[in-house]
């Protein structure tokens, strides 16, 4: 099976390894490169990851099912990710999170990640963002906003078209 990975980013992965005394302690690292690249991280960046860390696929598939911040489909240019946990579930995040999903012609009642029709937009329920004293958070991509109100989150959604 071929995986075409940029020879300047299979470099810059060769390095990342490097840096451990075991291949395998390197995975994370290395399947954050990928996603960064490629947006997501597909069966077939796995295999080769595997392949690369002398590890099986099973190992890679762990990482990736377990971790949040790791992406089995492609998501959105903007996305929006609302917390779920306790502080912010009191706070109203399900309120938001129905909002947004309503305003954006999505279901907000579907599991997982939900991605708009023109590709622009992602919403998707996440743990904790670990800010639960400001609760009910979201992230627009790396950005996080704190005690957001659905008019905040219009604002945002404007902002971002």
């Amino acid at each position: 099976m071929h995986f075409p990975v940029p020879a300047a980013l299979e470099a810059e992965i060769d390095a990342l390894i490097a840096r451990y005394p075991q291949k395998r302690s390197a995975s994370v690292m290395v399947l954050h490169a990928l996603q960064d690249h490629f947006g997501h991280l597909t069966a077939e960046a796995m295999e080769w990851t595997a392949r690369k860390l002398d590890l099986q696929p099973i190992n890679l598939l762990e990482l990736v099912t377990f971790y949040p911040m790791f992406r089995r489909q492609p998501v959105g240019r903007f996305h929006l990710k609302v917390c779920r946990t306790l502080s912010c579930a009191l706070a109203g995040s399900h309120a938001l999170h129905h909002h947004l999903c309503t305003k954006l012609g999505l279901n907000p009642e579907a599991p997982g990640p939900q991605t708009t029709p023109d590709g622009r937009f992602t919403v998707e329920f996440v743990e904790c963002l670990a800010s639960c004293h400001t609760a009910p958070v979201l992230m627009l991509n790396d950005t996080l906003y704190e005690k957001v109100t659905p008019a905040q989150a219009d604002q945002l959604l404007r902002q971002s078209s």
